[in-house]
């Protein structure tokens, strides 16, 4: 693959740039990848790369002896709940922006063995890193795509999602990018009905306790670790008082099997409306937002929706 010819300096430092790169084969993904990084050594460009454990080692060896100047992740930790990509990007990104740098990135959170309700998250956030990091200039992020592994769906809606693209053909501008307004707005896609049997329970203030207990004892027949069901419960339970307090003053949750996970369901009548919610760290010493970054942080996937007259929070924990 010809490498996309470098984008000029200014083009880089001007504002936060979304890119992704659309490669055939193992080549053509070293090919742009190492590129990228290399036209940031130059100029002492700080650089994060957060994939895969086996194309982290074939970069390594690509860059031959400069990785050592490059900090990396594997993506199958950072991103195994894809709401915990953009807290690791933060982190980054405040580490170093401070010191009149340009920073650049590699993210691969979307590959074919994902599940498909892990895609769907994995593609709101690939959305939502453009919201995320809108004020963050100087950022450069390349995303690689595999055009042979993927769908064709999943590279339509990556050209969706992202400004900018890069592939043998060069860098271009995205004619399908959906906006910032668009990101910003409800997440209103459907959510799938669970499979077999489900359970359900209606809750209020006063009866979040006999909530936590109902969830346990289903945690507990599922063959769930006491740490795995006290972080189910955990989760559950500060997602049922979001209700409680911004939802109407209570809700409906439904719990279910499905293979090794358990999953729980809160509906409420309000609905998360913030788009970054759970995604961004709180701050400050108020409880606002809590709720939902531990829930990400104890649960292996976190679903937010917003419908018209209500919402859903579906929360995933395998056993443990």
């Amino acid at each position: 693959m010809a490498q996309p010819a470098p984008l000029s300096l200014t083009a880089v430092r001007d504002g936060f740039r979304h890119e992704a790169l659309l490669y055939a084969n193992e080549e053509e993904f070293l090919d742009g990848t190492s590129s990228f990084l290399r036209e940031g050594l130059e100029h002492d460009e700080p650089a994060l790369v957060v994939l895969n454990a086996r194309k982290i080692d074939a970069l390594r060896s690509e860059l031959n002896g400069e990785a050592g100047r490059i900090l990396f992740a594997d993506m199958a930790e950072v991103g195994a709940n894809p709401a915990r990509i953009i807290p690791a990007w933060r982190e980054f990104v405040d580490r170093f922006s401070g010191q009149g740098m340009r920073l650049r990135g590699i993210g691969e959170p979307i590959w074919a063995e994902r599940s498909p309700a892990e895609l769907v998250e994995c593609q709101r956030h690939e959305s939502l890193l453009n919201l995320a990091f809108a004020d963050s200039p100087g950022f450069y992020l390349l995303c690689p795509y595999d055009t042979q592994a993927l769908d064709d769906a999943v590279l339509e809606e990556a050209r969706r999602s992202h400004p900018h693209l890069a592939g043998s053909g060069g860098h271009s501008e995205s004619a399908e990018f959906r906006g910032l307004d668009e990101v910003a707005g409800p997440f209103s896609d459907p959510l799938p009905e669970p499979p077999g049997r489900r359970y359900w329970r209606a809750f209020h203030a006063r009866s979040l306790d006999t909530l936590r207990a109902w969830i346990a004892g289903h945690a507990a027949r599922a063959g769930f670790s006491p740490v795995a069901t006290e972080e189910l419960v955990l989760a559950v339970h500060e997602v049922a008082t979001n209700s409680v307090v911004h939802g109407g003053g209570g809700g409906m949750c439904r719990i279910w099997l499905d293979g090794d996970a358990i999953v729980c369901e809160v509906d409420d009548k309000g609905g998360v409306r913030a788009p970054l919610a759970g995604r961004e760290a709180p701050r400050g010493n108020g409880t606002d937002g809590y709720g939902l970054w531990l829930a990400n942080q104890l649960c292996d996937l976190v679903q937010v929706r917003a419908f018209i007259g209500g919402g859903a929070v579906r929360l995933h924990k395998r056993r443990g």
